[in-house]
C-alpha cells in the first residue's frame, strides 16, 4: 500500500473492501474518503458509488448535511422554507497522516474544511476488518470529531430545518438494490440495537458500537435507493463547543446469503458486547 491508491483490507489473502483516502472528486461532491467497493467473502459487492441519481453518495463513508452552514454531505442544501438548493458551501474532508495502517485495520487523523478552506473539525478515524465464520465478516469503523474552532459548531441534518424524515448525517451506507428488499425492522427515525438490510445473496447488519451510537437513531431508506446511516442530530442540532469532541462506532456484519433475524441478532450482540 503505497502513495495515493486506495488501501486494500484482506481477509484471509481475499480482497473485502477498497479505502480511497485522498479522492480525486468535484467540489459539489463534498470530497471525503470512502470505502468501495466492499465486498462480501463470496466476492459480492454491497456497496455503490456515485449513483446517477445521488452522485454525493459514496459508498461507505462518514457525511453530515451541515455543519455550521457548511455541507459536508454532497449536492444539494436543504433551506427551510424553500427546499432543497445548489450553493457554494460544501466542504471536505482532508487526509493529513496515517497514525496505523495494515490490512486489516487503518487509523487515520483527517481535517474538515470548509469551502474557503477553514478547518472545523479534527477527525480520528480507525476501521478495521475482522473474519466473523465462512459466510461473515465485520467492519468496525468509528470516529471522532473534535470541534478546532474558536466558536460552537451546530452539527444538523435537513429534518432540523423541517424536512420531515430527513434527519441524515453521521455514518451513511450506499448500497446497491438487492430487488426484493429485506429488512429487519421499521427502524427509521427509531432507536434500535441492530438493523439488518438485503436480498437472497447478501445481507447487512449494522450494530450500535457504544452506547453513544446506540442512541442515535437510524436512517433507513428502502424507497429509491438503499442506504442505511446513524443519525448523529436527527431533529434536533448537536452543538460542539469550542474544543469538545464526539465519537461514534458502528459495526457492519457483511454476509453472504440471506440472513434470519435470530443470526442477525446473535451477531450484533456478539460484536458489540
Amino acid at each position: 500500500m503505497t502513495g495515493d491508491a486506495p488501501a486494500v483490507f484482506r481477509l484471509a489473502g481475499r480482497p473485502v473492501a477498497e479505502y480511497t483516502w485522498a479522492p480525486d472528486l468535484p467540489v459539489g461532491l463534498a470530497p471525503r474518503p470512502y470505502l468501495h467497493p466492499v465486498r462480501t467473502l463470496g466476492g459480492t459487492v454491497v456497496t455503490e458509488l456515485t449513483p446517477p441519481s445521488h452522485r454525493h453518495h459514496l459508498g461507505v463513508s462518514v457525511a453530515v448535511a451541515e455543519v455550521d452552514g457548511g455541507n459536508f454531505w454532497g449536492g444539494r442544501t436543504f433551506i427551510a422554507g424553500h427546499g432543497p438548493a445548489w450553493l457554494d458551501n460544501q466542504g471536505s474532508q482532508r487526509h493529513v497522516r496515517w497514525l496505523r495502517r495494515t490490512d486489516t485495520e487503518l487509523s487515520q487523523a483527517l481535517r474538515w474544511d470548509t469551502i474557503d478552506g477553514a478547518s472545523l473539525l479534527a477527525e480520528r478515524r480507525i476501521i478495521e476488518a475482522r473474519p466473523l465464520d465462512d459466510d461473515a465478516w465485520a467492519l468496525d469503523f468509528t470516529f471522532t470529531l473534535a470541534n478546532v474552532a474558536e466558536r460552537d459548531l451546530p452539527i444538523r441534518s435537513p429534518a432540523a430545518h423541517g424536512r420531515s424524515g430527513a434527519g441524515y448525517g453521521g455514518f451513511f451506507w450506499r448500497a446497491p438494490s438487492p430487488g426484493a428488499c429485506r429488512v429487519s425492522a421499521d427502524v427509521h427515525g427509531h432507536r434500535a440495537p441492530w438493523v439488518s438490510v438485503g436480498g437472497p445473496a447478501w445481507t447487512l447488519v449494522f450494530a450500535g458500537g457504544d452506547p453513544a451510537t446506540r442512541a442515535d437513531r437510524w436512517f433507513v431508506r428502502t424507497r429509491d435507493y438503499l442506504g442505511v446511516g446513524s443519525a448523529l442530530a436527527w431533529d434536533a442540532p448537536l452543538v460542539l463547543a469550542a474544543g469538545e469532541s464526539v465519537t461514534r462506532r458502528v459495526v457492519t456484519v457483511v454476509a453472504d446469503g440471506e440472513l434470519p433475524d435470530e443470526r442477525a441478532a446473535a451477531y450484533a450482540s456478539q460484536l458489540v458486547s
